[in-house]
């Protein structure tokens, strides 16, 4: 994950409010829900000490959901408001979360962020009937959620059947080129298609291999006005944990065969060691980290185990920080990726782990 979108965070003054909520809108009660959610975030931050500025702002960032529009489709919200009201990250979820957050504290909490969010696995749903396609893209994450639609030119609007055929056709290989396109552009890990059966078997013939080899195509759910979405949902969830399943067991691998050439470390220590010399390619991190603490300093790669490290590296005014968190910042400076896998998965229920860029004289062999 390029988790360069977290940039605005770090350079943010904290304290900071880190939220991850359910902002689904469903049902009739939808808006009375969501208020009554929103209400128990906002008490739990007041709770914790955030100041009325920056609980408003979080309150009216997720009421944004009444309003409708691509926000009122949302299951699940990440925010980090900072200090001064600002709002310095803005995430969709993959799903109502299954860690909500809503937490007052001197740096971000964004852990249960980064394993949450819908952008991780980047990813494409087409909802599709004789009139015309609603097509959902997740780009990637730092990238909002965009959804478009095309209407088609046949149908009703048509008198003689073999001219409505015509455009419907022509109609179809428009959306998909669009489709190749998108899947082209953001590296897809799969196109969810739904709806009409005829519209679907018809777009399915048209998107060509690229597309093909990511299509996955389910029975349920339409486009009309009450038709069931919630199906198609949860099926786009199901992918993008079996997809997230899929990359954290390549990624342990890659540690794996890396650490066969010396191009791989494990533990905290070593990993800080690595991320100060912007060797780091690739940081591994649990998603239950210890209850660890390092040493950070203003700049971006100034991180050690104590003062004593810091200290030299010139830093005299290091602050305690958590170590994932302190990581996470070092990879953002040095331009590392990012994955955060389950701790089981992780070799020695170690917390952390690290490919290389390079190997030095000090890399461990």
């Amino acid at each position: 994950m390029d988790v360069s979108f977290l940039a605005p965070v770090f350079n943010a003054a904290g304290p900071y409010a880190t939220v991850c909520a359910d902002v689904t809108h469903t049902s009739e009660n939808a808006d009375t829900e969501l208020e009554l959610r929103v209400r128990a975030i906002t008490e739990e931050l007041t709770g914790q000490g955030a100041p009325e500025s920056v609980v408003e702002t979080v309150r009216s960032q997720l009421l944004q959901a009444n309003e409708g529009g691509r926000l009122g489709t949302l299951r699940g919200r990440a925010l980090v408001v900072a200090a001064d009201g600002a709002v310095v990250l803005d995430e969709a979820l993959a799903d109502a979360p299954r860690d909500p957050v809503s937490r007052w504290s001197p740096t971000p909490d964004l852990l249960p962020v980064l394993r949450q969010l819908a952008g991780r696995v980047p990813h494409v749903v087409v909802v599709v009937d004789g009139d015309g396609a609603d097509i959902s893209v997740a780009g990637g994450t730092g990238q909002q959620a965009a959804t478009r639609q095309a209407e088609f030119g046949g149908g009703a609007h048509h008198t003689r059947v073999a001219s409505a055929e015509d455009q419907w056709e022509h109609d179809a290989e428009r959306i998909a080129a669009q489709l190749r396109d998108v899947v082209t552009r953001t590296g897809a890990r799969f196109v969810l298609l739904a709806g009409d059966v005829r519209a679907r078997t018809v777009l399915a013939d048209k998107v060509g291999k690229e597309v093909s080899e990511v299509l996955v195509s389910i029975e349920e759910g339409g486009r009309g006005a009450g038709a069931d979405r919630s199906v198609i949902d949860d099926r786009a969830a199901e992918l993008i944990a079996e997809n997230e399943a899929a990359e954290s067991a390549r990624v342990l691998e890659q540690v794996q065969a890396a650490s066969a050439h010396g191009l791989a470390v494990t533990g905290t220590a070593l990993v800080v060691e690595a991320l100060r010399k912007a060797q780091v390619e690739t940081l591994v991190l649990a998603d239950q980290p210890d209850d660890e603490q390092l040493y950070a300093g203003p700049g971006e790669l100034e991180l050690g185990l104590s003062t004593e490290d810091v200290a030299a590296l010139g830093v005299t005014d290091a602050q305690r920080v958590p170590a994932g968190l302190g990581m996470l910042r070092a990879a953002v400076g040095s331009d590392a990726a990012v994955v955060v896998v389950p701790r089981a998965g992780m070799p020695g229920d170690i917390p952390v782990a690290a490919v290389l860029r390079y190997t030095d004289a000090s890399t461990p062999s």
